[in-house]
């Protein structure tokens, strides 16, 4: 199989090429499983070469329909598309999160279009497509109310892909991730980036600040949880999807205050008070209206698991990423 990956230098991507590649099939569009024998690493920056012979980078602006062609070529099985302009930029620069986030999605999506054979494509969305007054849990069948660029883009999104599906253009799936967490390396400028920056920098004997209050909750899950489910929506059968095309992936429901116990809990009074309370109402006013537990009916039907506590994807981040 020929696999191409969007954002393939990112956090995420950089995590399903390698679970890609040790794994070493997966299930194309008419349900053959197949040795994967390519894997492209499409992103703005290079991603950096994993030393296996089946890897192949190709960098540049996603939008650039010249980028798109040569990454997607005639004999492209599978496309996961994690690529995106993140929740806080996308809502302070409108036209890239719209050029990235809507006009690149709707391109990569014509070029599967015109490819010999449909592809499979998983498109990254979000739980941002949510918003504003929600049950709690969030059913799956709730209506999209984003509150947000980036969860109207993702939307669209989402509508596109089902809308390709149904005209048999590619064997499409919607994967709708909670916050992942814990994200090493710098912040970024997502809206929940705070939620692994309250981790991630007090385990690095840095000051944290959280710009939200203690009482929030957000849906969140580890990464390790997130590319299994990735990996696992990937090979589910076009059958057993039907029609309905978006699955909500596991998470867990936890408050900020939470977030900190479980972080005092496995690091120690020291290394949690190096967090600092300081509101943010640009941000509070983003991630506050994301739903902060959604309805895993669907989910758990797919064989999908959610992370057994805080505590553990606090433990996870320590052993894959902190040293």
């Amino acid at each position: 199989m020929r696999i191409v990956i969007t954002g393939g230098a990112g956090f995420l991507g950089t995590r399903l090429a390698r679970a890609l590649l040790a794994r070493g099939t997966l299930t194309d569009a008419s349900g053959t499983t197949r040795a994967i024998r390519e894997v492209v690493l499409v992103d703005l920056a290079p991603a950096n070469d994993p030393g296996d012979g089946r890897v192949r980078v190709a960098s540049g602006d996603l939008a650039d329909p010249a980028l798109i062609e040569r990454a997607l070529t005639s004999e492209t099985d599978t496309v996961f598309h994690l690529a995106a302009v993140v929740s806080g930029q996308a809502e302070a620069d409108f036209d890239t999160g719209m050029r990235v986030n809507l006009d690149a999605t709707r391109a990569l999506l014509e070029r599967c279009r015109r490819l010999t054979r449909p592809p499979k494509f998983l498109f990254a969305s979000s739980l941002a497509v949510f918003g504003g007054t929600l049950s709690d849990p969030v059913e799956d069948g709730a209506p999209l109310t984003p509150q947000s660029s980036y969860g109207t883009q993702k939307a669209i999104g989402e509508l596109l892909v089902y809308d390709m599906t149904r005209k048999g253009y590619i064997d499409g799936r919607s994967l709708r991730l909670p916050t992942v967490t814990v994200r090493p390396g710098k912040p970024n400028k997502a809206a929940s980036s705070f939620a692994s920056g309250i981790i991630r920098e007090p385990l690095n004997g840095e000051a944290a600040i959280c710009p939200v209050g203690e009482d929030l909750r957000l849906w969140l899950s580890s990464p390790r949880r997130a590319i299994e489910s990735l990996i696992a929506l990937h090979d589910v059968d076009g059958d057993v999807l039907g029609p309905r095309r978006i699955v909500n992936l596991p998470g867990i429901s936890v408050s900020v205050a939470q977030m900190v116990a479980a972080l005092r809990t496995v690091a120690g009074d020291a290394v949690a008070d190096r967090i600092r309370f300081q509101r943010d109402e640009a941000i509070e006013r983003i991630v506050g209206s994301w739903p902060g537990a959604w309805e895993l009916t669907r989910a758990h039907a797919l064989g999908l698991a959610a992370d057994e506590s805080f505590e553990a994807i606090v433990r996870a981040y320590i052993e894959d990423d902190l040293h």
